[in-house]
């Protein structure tokens, strides 16, 4: 025994001398990567940018919680008896600072800035020895410019002065950055989208490059940032180019078509939020839009909203009574109302309001009658567009494939528009845009704009009836500084909503808690415990 344990201790003090040489310790494993090592490739920085878009569908933003928040407070959705907890906040202005989307939707915003600006770090120290490298180098640098850009337009439109983090800092310094003046933000994103739109290819290869950003995507954001500083003469020349070559954009024969699940293919897009059935992976889970992104949710890329607008699935929200309406108006050519066709594509509701009366018209059973409730006091319009139901009579799961329209051509022409009417022209240029707009879907054509004022009342509407539910109307209402009186007036006249909730401070978004405890210096600068 003693002779065991002799041996035992001499092999124990061997394990000792040997472990106060450290390099035994520094092995590396030859499968192992860090943040010097593994972007010094095409394919590693590819993926780079491939996890920078793929923000574009964490909490917050565009795979279930983006939709909501600005259909809610831009009053083109109100909610039903289904719409509980944090969603109801949304609803009825109620939120405050510990808002849990309104919290998800800032994080989610500054990890695509952090993300783009890793990718741009990396891009620039990486080496390439090919001019095939070089030119995919310039091109990653100038999809995360886009992507940063557009985090920074949510950013400035939503809270104004916010840090503005330009560069990947490995020092937690970084992250107690001090709010940027309004101003300054906004120079960023002009410089940042100027220099993407150089590098950025007007097109991709189909196969490969489906949902990244283009030179016109680069563009239109680009004259949407002047068109929201009120810079009109830029904002025009700046829309402008995407009606000439090397630009092919055109308005979808069929308006229909962009909110179905065909719509990746539609020569109106220009830049979307790229969904597909989870199923279509083979791997994941449908319901990684709760929180599951990139962990227990694996490769779902689906939107939730089909599931959670639908009337016969989840059904959270209806079509307010006043949108309804506002697709009925006077034809000055007629002096009588109007239904303008795109309520059917829009809303299912009664033949008088214009919506849709049957669904599932393209189901093995036939078509079927929607069953309008004459005696529901919220006035009983639901949702169609991004639904499933002339396809199928319900869904089954939220697991919508129907690709998110963030900017498309008809939104193009409406803004370049805008900015001759703010410039006093209502003539010519500005009124075939608009036609042209109206005669995809069929309805009149005006003959005239008339005045300034009556121009951009006539432009206000068709930007309402356009791009209802797609996310625009709360961002106009502010940018027009119309919100308060608006919003306040539909929910007096609305059905069981006759609140006046919207008051001066919401005109931005509050500070999140979750800024206010972690940084120092964003808390300080806080007034009013709001922004």
């Amino acid at each position: 025994m003693k002779r065991i344990i002799f041996y035992c201790l001499l092999l124990m003090s061997a394990v000792n001398i040997a472990g106060c040489d450290k390099s035994k310790l520094d092995l590396t494993s030859q499968s192992s990567y860090d943040f010097s090592t593994y972007f010094t490739s095409a394919d590693g920085l590819n993926q780079a940018v491939v996890a920078t878009y793929a923000t574009l569908l964490h909490n917050g933003l565009w795979s279930r919680e983006y939709y909501f928040i600005f259909d809610l407070l831009g009053y083109e959705a109100k909610k039903t008896t289904n719409l509980q907890g944090d969603m109801a906040q949304l609803a009825d202005y109620s939120f405050g600072t510990s808002q849990a989307q309104i919290a998800q939707l800032w994080n989610s915003l500054y990890r695509l800035v952090l993300r783009a600006n890793v990718v741009i770090d990396r891009a620039n120290v990486w080496q390439p020895t090919t001019a095939a490298d070089e030119a995919k180098a310039k091109q990653y640098i100038a999809e995360a410019r886009f992507l940063r850009s557009y985090a920074y337009f949510n950013i400035v439109n939503l809270w104004g002065r916010a840090p503005l983090i330009t560069a990947y800092d490995s020092t937690v310094a970084n992250n107690y950055a001090s709010r940027s003046s309004v101003q300054a933000i906004w120079s960023f994103i002009e410089s940042d989208l100027a220099l993407a739109a150089a590098d950025l290819p007007v097109t991709y290869d189909a196969a490969t490059g489906l949902g990244r950003a283009t030179k016109g995507a680069a563009i239109a954001l680009l004259g949407k940032s002047y068109l929201y500083q009120k810079k009109w003469a830029l904002a025009q020349s700046t829309l402008a180019q995407l009606t000439t070559a090397p630009y092919t954009y055109a308005l979808d024969p069929v308006y229909d078509n962009l909110f179905s699940s065909e719509n990746q293919s539609s020569p109106e897009n220009i830049f979307q939020i790229m969904n597909a059935k989870w199923t279509d992976w083979g791997i994941g889970n449908q319901y990684y839009v709760f929180g599951g992104q990139e962990t227990w949710g694996g490769k779902a890329t689906h939107s939730d909203r089909a599931q959670e607008y639908g009337f016969k699935d989840w059904f959270n929200v209806y079509i307010p009574t006043t949108v309804v309406k506002a697709f009925q108006y006077s034809n000055p050519q007629t002096g009588t109302t109007y239904v303008d066709p795109r309520a059917k594509f829009t809303f299912y509701g009664n033949k008088p309001s214009g919506g849709d009366t049957t669904y599932c018209d393209k189901c093995a059973e036939g078509k079927i009658s929607f069953p309008f409730n004459t005696s529901d006091p919220q006035g009983y319009y639901v949702w169609r567009k991004y639904q499933y139901y002339e396809d199928v009579a319900s869904y089954g799961g939220p697991q919508s494939s129907i690709n998110g329209q963030v900017i498309r051509y008809a939104d193009v022409l409406l803004m370049l528009a805008e900015a001759y009417i703010q410039q006093g022209n209502t003539g010519t240029e500005p009124l075939n845009l608009i036609n042209k707009v109206r005669q995809r879907s069929g309805a009149f054509t005006y003959t005239t704009l008339g005045s300034q004022a009556e121009a951009m009342s006539l432009l206000k509407r068709e930007r309402q009836l356009e791009l209802t539910g797609e996310q625009l109307r709360y961002f106009d209402l502010i940018r027009w500084g119309i919100a308060k009186e608006t919003i306040n007036a539909q929910r007096a006249a609305e059905p069981g909503d006759g609140r006046q909730p919207f008051q001066d401070k919401n005109v931005l978004f509050p500070i999140p808690d979750v800024e206010k405890n972690y940084n120092p210096n964003v808390a300080k600068d806080i007034a009013n415990s709001w922004n």
